[in-house]
């Protein structure tokens, strides 16, 4: 089976803070921002801490993926923050991309965030928007975020969904988005919609 990964790269000048430029698949790392996007925090790698930003969406050359590959977002550096869920989305490139389909991801190891190509998502050219979520500063949730473009090969006939959008899918006021990492005791809510597998 195949596998794609994301690097994230730590700052230098902040603590902690990071953002993704490389891809790896089947162990072969791409350079920096070869299919990512790069995003509007580079090289500061400040984190959106504002819900209504539309650098909450993705932000290029395609890299081919099968179905059923592994896709993989991964630390060139360790980071130390506490409370990071990972949250992965596909959308179909369009004139316009607004929305995502939630495809699953939920990857908590600090290095790597991974999920599997559904093998019924249909062919064609994708961004994949991995998010970090920095949960270490309660009240304000800190996204770190990263989206690759992908072109699925040999895929199905699927309908993914339900289809977010962003800015405004998410709210400080979400479960997984409000908690006190320090003080809770209950399995943690992923914010979102249903993941949709395929």
């Amino acid at each position: 089976m195949k596998t794609f990964a994301l690097l994230p790269l730590l700052s230098s000048g902040v603590l902690a803070h990071y953002f993704f430029p490389n891809t790896v698949v089947d162990g072969v790392q791409s350079a920096e921002w070869e299919f990512i996007r790069e995003t509007n925090n580079n090289p500061g790698a400040e984190p959106v801490e504002d819900l209504s930003s539309t650098f909450l969406r993705s932000t290029a050359w395609a890299i081919q993926v099968p179905f059923s590959s592994t896709w993989r977002a991964c630390l060139t550096g360790r980071t130390s923050r506490p409370g990071t869920p990972s949250v992965t989305y596909g959308s179909r490139l369009t004139s316009t991309v607004t929305s995502a389909a939630h495809i699953p991801a939920f990857e908590t190891e600090m290095r790597e965030i991974s999920t599997t190509i559904p093998k019924t998502l249909p062919n064609g050219d994708y961004l994949l928007r991995a998010e970090h979520i920095g949960l270490h500063a309660y009240g304000t949730p800190q996204f770190y975020i990263a989206c690759a473009q992908v072109e699925v090969s040999g895929g199905g006939n699927g309908t993914p969904g339900p289809l977010v959008a962003f800015p405004g899918e998410y709210s400080k006021e979400d479960p997984g988005l409000a908690v006190n990492i320090y003080a809770a005791s209950q399995p943690y809510e992923y914010p979102g919609p249903e993941v949709w597998s395929g």
